[in-house]
């Protein structure tokens, strides 16, 4: 077991990593928290000291842009309406439908894990067994979530450190939980403040087996270790960055864009003032006083003359659209305000989702890596209950993926798609009344979808001359008066 001071020193090492570094930046951005917010306007006073204005508008506007591209990113790769874990046993089927495709919590813990992972780089889902001691998934916050390799240990294993804030004491010092996982328990300890880790003396027992569970009529408590560390990782790529990475500036750039033009139509509506023949001496003091008492006082001689002038807004306009459209394009993202010509047809709606598969296409490879992971513990709960032997090679993931499309389109598509097949219904036809051969009819009810060997004795032996007989049989009938 490692000491209070590994685990001391694996936390700040882990506190000022860059990869956490960056990941609480793309959180702070997905949660609206831009750099923006922090924005100060400077001035050099009359002695040539630098001065914070307070007198100017300083409008802080974030533009949630992240926010909307990682939406996108884990809606668009789940919104298939069909299942995503499949086998052709139906046995197995059923029971992989219970752990992930009509499993509710599942697929809500799936989305959080795809967004931690899209936001901050990684995410983790952490495993557990539930009361029906089935085995049951959880979103861990990647943020608090330490790994340890076992090569930095001083007993070699491997462990997983979660840390997460419980509540403040009387000193209003922060009081830490930390969890440490190895592969057949955990042990508890707290933390105040940037102290040394201590035992939490309250959990009992403590180092704690994964699973502790009663039999009927049986007060003795049983227990078992899971067999393996219960944290599964999720990257957003190989380095494990926040999406954010590539439009970050560009956000950032937008903000400031904006929030300028918004400054100066709120400090420039008014116009400047020009005072003529004011002899004072603080310049401070006259701009407070037309700013706020909407008034100045001078001598005789003077005046005040104000003067309007014409704020750039059509270049600033061009730069927010050319962000705009930096932060959609290098986001991989789909922008839903883009303006097209009016023709919207399914080839261009499909063009305008082109990055954004991309991005998911890229994702989708290592959700599947992901599930291999949970699928194989999962495999082997059923394995070990019902005494089966199925295997990896039993189950597939496929993700569908649903986009809007044009009504006019879709009916067009299946008119032609429909008179298609009306036309090979057509040939086949005329084939059969010339040379009536089995495997003709094999191919009609194939094409109409068909039992051929329901309908195969329905079929005449010889199509011509039951055509010749039936028009006979036409001519002979009398027309009625």
């Amino acid at each position: 077991m490692i000491t209070p001071q590994e685990i001391k020193a694996f936390l700040d090492t882990d506190k000022s990593s860059k990869t956490k570094q960056f990941a609480r930046t793309g959180q702070r951005y997905y949660d609206g928290e831009h750099d923006i917010k922090k924005y100060r306007i400077f001035y050099y006073d009359a002695d040539g000291n630098l001065q914070e204005d307070y007198t100017r508008s300083n409008i802080k506007i974030p533009h949630c842009f992240f926010t909307e591209l990682a939406d996108q990113t884990v809606q668009y790769l789940l919104s298939g309406k069909e299942k995503f874990v499949f086998s052709q046993i139906p046995a197995l089927q059923a029971e992989l439908d219970s752990y992930f495709n009509k499993n509710e919590d599942f697929i809500s813990e799936l989305n959080d894990v795809l967004t931690d992972a899209v936001v901050k780089g990684f995410g983790y889902l952490y495993a557990y067994k539930n009361a029906e001691g089935k085995l049951a998934f959880q979103c861990a916050d990647s943020l608090d979530v330490v790994e340890v390799e076992g090569r930095f240990t001083s007993d070699g294993r491997d462990y997983y450190i979660y840390r997460y804030v419980q509540r403040k004491n009387l000193q209003g010092d922060v009081v830490a939980r930390i969890e440490v996982f190895d592969d057949t328990q955990v042990t508890y300890y707290t933390q105040i403040a940037d102290g040394l880790p201590q035992l939490d003396e309250t959990a009992k027992p403590n180092p704690r087996p994964h699973v502790l569970y009663k039999k009927d009529n049986d007060d003795s408590t049983y227990w078992e270790g899971l067999g393996f560390i219960p944290f599964f990782r999720l990257d957003n790529n190989r380095k494990r960055i926040s999406g954010l990475k590539p439009v970050k500036e560009l956000i950032d750039d937008y903000d400031i864009m904006a929030c300028g033009l918004s400054n100066n139509l709120q400090d420039l509506t008014e116009g400047i003032y020009v005072i003529k023949g004011y002899e004072g001496e603080n310049l401070d003091e006259l701009q407070l006083n037309i700013k706020t008492k909407k008034m100045v006082g001078v001598d005789s001689e003077g005046d005040v003359e104000i003067r309007t002038i014409e704020i750039p807004t059509e270049a600033r306009k061009a730069k927010l659209e050319l962000d705009e459209k930096s932060i959609y394009k290098f986001g991989m993202g789909f922008n839903s305000s883009q303006v097209g010509d009016g023709n919207i047809t399914n080839i261009v709606i499909k063009s305008r989702y082109a990055l954004l598969d991309m991005k998911c296409n890229k994702l989708e490879i290592r959700l599947k890596q992901f599930l291999r992971k949970i699928l194989k513990v999962v495999l082997d709960e059923i394995n070990q209950e019902q005494g089966t032997a199925y295997q990896q090679s039993d189950v597939c993931f496929r993700f569908t993926r649903e986009i809007l499309t044009n009504a006019t389109d879709n009916a067009q598509m299946d008119l032609t798609k429909a008179q298609t097949k009306q036309t090979e219904v057509n040939t086949l036809l005329n084939l059969m009344s010339q040379a009536p051969t089995e495997q003709l009819r094999k191919d009609l009810c194939t094409l109409m979808d068909w039992d051929y060997d329901e309908l195969k004795d329905k079929f005449p032996d010889n199509p011509e001359e039951a055509l010749q007989t039936a028009q006979r049989a036409l001519d002979e009938v009398q027309p009625s008066e």
